[in-house]
């Protein structure tokens, strides 16, 4: 039996939520760093505070896929519930972030944020999947990136186009500009209403006609954990001695204090691989906890090799999102510091770069990739992409015009299309429809933890060999995303 074949306002439907929540991703990194140097904190410091957003994406994202796998609420299906909280939450946060009167309440809006967008985004990965036939995954993930791109532009053109209408883009006093502040008024309620059309206008499957329509795809929900009651504890007791050893490097070595959380979040996941071997070995492998660690060491083959493209391609966009705003405003604008009225002009033309790189993200998701994709295959379109964004961040350092930037936004865009929809629509066509969920959201893992690395070891790296001088990070996102190219290489398409 197979799934019915969804028409152009199918299409739209299901993924017309992300529009809304991509908005409210586009406000946070286009802007979060220009509030928090505008609220007092320096250069140097910012990797720390955005720290909240992978942690929370770390967290958050297994723990909401295995529950929608496992749940059903009625009428109101596995996947619908979440997206509606989630959404709740995040509109609220948009609205108090710029009322933040100091930056500690900033940097807790940000971690609420997060976890509040993530709520809503995971199910919506598994949602295209349940949804749509197998030969409509390269189109569902398409028209996905596609409104992914639409939002980011909406989001990331506010601030300017407000400061175009009038509206005050200063912040003599310190404090967050009326362009920023209105503009996130504005996300928190356009992400509500996006994704309340998603849940109006959308049927989930039950699960009996999953079950009819998967057939030899659908796998025991607890065979992760079977597997799991058979390893031995050398792991678990491998990446808690790594966590200590990473610990312990940070004090003899000097780095900085942010490493700290690396060696902790090593060590989180030893204990937890312990007691989830303990808990499957004891007939308790239906716990959450020995679900998520035996699905995640159980993962299919190809989700190992897409696992590691998407660790170097996810390093270079979290270095992008922290640094652009000091990149610009300091080596193209002259203006390091966020008093300084060029800094907050050479901010909003950020603004503009972002919407470019989205803008062009959604029309190459919907003309170029498909194309590409038809004649040579997703793989090798998803290595075509990388690289163009990999000349996109090497552009950098030769373009000295900061309007000239738009062309390297033209390469980086291409990359983002590609890797929020090629990766997917592989591991889609490939994964067993029961554990979809939670195998989306553990592939998260692999978009997390190269941001927690950035966020942790760049400073080091910047303080030991480019002092104020954040361009050369730019250099660093070139070179991950050539590194991701190399490592598609090894995916072979099911």
């Amino acid at each position: 039996m197979e799934r019915p074949r969804q028409g152009f306002w199918g299409l739209w439907n299901i993924s017309f939520g992300f529009f809304g929540i991509q908005i409210g991703f586009a406000l946070q990194n286009a802007n979060m760093s220009r509030i928090f140097q505008s609220l007092g904190t320096s250069i140097d410091d910012l990797p720390a505070l955005w720290i909240a957003a992978p942690l929370t994406g770390l967290l958050v994202q297994p723990v909401i896929g295995h529950l929608s796998d496992r749940t059903w609420f009625g009428r109101f299906g596995r996947r619908r519930p979440y997206f509606l909280a989630g959404a709740i939450l995040a509109a609220l946060s948009l609205f108090a972030m710029p009322l933040a009167p100091a930056l500690l309440f900033a940097a807790v809006m940000l971690w609420v944020l997060d976890a509040s967008l993530n709520i809503s985004m995971e199910p919506f990965r598994a949602f295209v999947g349940d949804m749509l036939r197998k030969d409509q995954h390269s189109a569902g993930y398409a028209v996905q990136t596609a409104f992914i791109g639409a939002g980011a532009v909406v989001g990331s053109i506010f601030p300017w186009a407000l400061e175009q209408l009038g509206v005050s883009n200063a912040a003599p006093g310190g404090g967050i500009p009326d362009t920023v502040r209105y503009a996130f008024w504005f996300g928190g309620a356009a992400l509500f209403f996006a994704v309340l059309w998603t849940i109006l206008t959308t049927r989930e499957y039950s699960p009996e006609q999953m079950a009819a329509f998967d057939g030899a795809r659908a796998e025991a929900a607890d065979a992760g954990a079977r597997a799991l009651a058979e390893r031995g504890n050398i792991s678990g007791f491998a990446w808690l001695a790594a966590g200590g050893a990473v610990i312990v490097a940070v004090g003899q070595l000097g780095l900085e204090k942010e490493v700290y959380l690396l060696g902790g979040l090593l060590a989180a996941y030893g204990i937890a691989s312990l007691i989830a071997i303990r808990l499957a070995r004891s007939g308790r492998g239906a716990n959450m906890l020995a679900s998520i660690v035996g699905d995640f060491a159980g993962m299919p083959p190809i989700m190992k090799r897409l696992a590691l493209v998407q660790f170097f391609s996810w390093s270079a966009l979290f270095i992008m999102w922290i640094n652009t705003t000091p990149v610009v405003a300091g080596a193209f604008y002259g203006a390091p510091d966020a008093a300084d009225s060029r800094y907050q002009e050479g901010a909003n033309w950020v603004g503009v770069l972002f919407t470019v790189y989205n803008g062009v993200a959604a029309i190459a998701a919907l003309t170029l990739l498909p194309l590409l994709a038809a004649r040579f295959g997703k793989a090798r379109t998803h290595i075509f992409g990388l690289l163009c964004g990999a000349a996109g961040f090497a552009s950098f350092f030769v373009i000295r015009d900061p309007h000239w930037l738009i062309v390297s936004e033209i390469g980086i865009g291409i990359a983002w299309a590609s890797i929020l929809a090629m990766p997917y629509a592989i591991l889609a066509s490939n994964l067993p429809q029961a554990k979809l969920g939670i195998f989306m959201g553990l592939f998260n893992v692999f978009v997390v933890v190269p941001q927690l690395l950035v966020a942790t070891v760049m400073g080091s790296i910047m303080q030991a060999f480019f002092p104020g001088e954040p361009i050369w990070t730019m250099a660093f996102a070139a070179g991950t995303l050539g590194l991701a190219a190399l490592a598609m290489t090894r995916v072979k398409e099911g």
